[in-house]
């Protein structure tokens, strides 16, 4: 069985040319990674402080729904970061943090997911990990954002409520890998997406770049007949992402952009 413990001198030289290195927390069991770093950055926690945990016993997703963190079972993350970029671009931060956790995923594993707008990777049709970005900002600055980052690694199985919907790293490969090495990958990932984002003179380029990259890396994003479970409902045919990073829907009433809200594939369009 694989010794999946963290070696934080090791995590730290990997990280060296990151604002991460000095700054990882480690917690046996938490509440909720991204609770306890909303908590901290509200006390004066330093940008690029990380939390992560073996396990969370009120881990959160999107809205009110429930992260499944069972302890040794997967990578639960929350990084703290107070990003020189307006708010409105925050979405912008959310989907980069999608593309870095999928190339750390590929990088580690060779395994290629899918990104389903905003915040879900998935393997196949099934959901190995969620984001939830969170943040406290006033109109033309943000004071301190965090990014949670939940990975199924090692799970063998699931309820029978969550089996045709959640998957895992280990049941996808038939093997465990390190979350160590996980942890570096992404991290570095996440840093190498933030920096592009945070400097003004590229911000357009950045902004540009995440466009395209989902484009390539995501079946949701164009052509996917869906149903968007917000406010009162809609349902469409997905039409690529507008300038500002929302996804716009092609519905009989027209073409709708959606601000927030999960996206699920309409079943039976699959068969047809």
């Amino acid at each position: 069985m694989l010794d999946d413990g963290f070696d934080f001198a090791a995590l730290n030289l990997a990280l060296t040319d990151t604002p991460f290195a000095g700054k990882l927390q480690f917690f046996p069991t938490i509440h909720s990674t991204n609770t306890h770093a909303m908590q901290q950055a509200e006390a004066g926690a330093p940008d690029g402080s990380v939390y992560f945990a073996d396990e969370q016993t009120a881990g959160r997703g999107r809205g009110l729904h429930e992260w499944s963190s069972p302890a040794g079972s997967g990578l639960y993350v929350s990084v703290l970061l107070r990003p020189r970029i307006p708010p409105a671009d925050v979405l912008w931060l959310s989907l980069a943090a999608g593309l870095a956790v999928r190339d750390a995923v590929q990088q580690v594993t060779s395994l290629v997911c899918d990104l389903r707008w905003p915040n879900d990777l998935l393997l196949g049709t099934r959901k190995f990990c969620g984001i939830l970005t969170e943040l406290n900002a006033e109109v033309t600055r943000i004071r301190h954002l965090v990014i949670g980052i939940g990975i199924n690694v090692h799970q063998q199985g699931f309820p029978p409520e969550l089996r045709n919907l959640a998957t895992s790293l280990q049941i996808e490969t038939g093997r465990a890998w390190p979350r160590q090495e996980l942890l570096v990958a992404l991290l570095q990932s996440l840093h190498r997406e933030v920096l592009a984002l945070s400097a003004p003179a590229n911000a357009i380029a950045a902004t540009q770049s995440i466009l395209e990259r989902l484009e390539r890396a995501s079946s949701w994003v164009r052509g996917k007949q869906v149903r968007v479970e917000e406010m009162e409902g809609l349902a469409g045919v997905t039409e690529g992402l507008d300038t500002r990073g929302f996804l716009q829907v092609r519905t009989p009433e027209g073409l709708r952009t959606v601000f927030s809200g999960g996206v699920r594939e309409i079943k039976e369009a699959r068969g047809k």
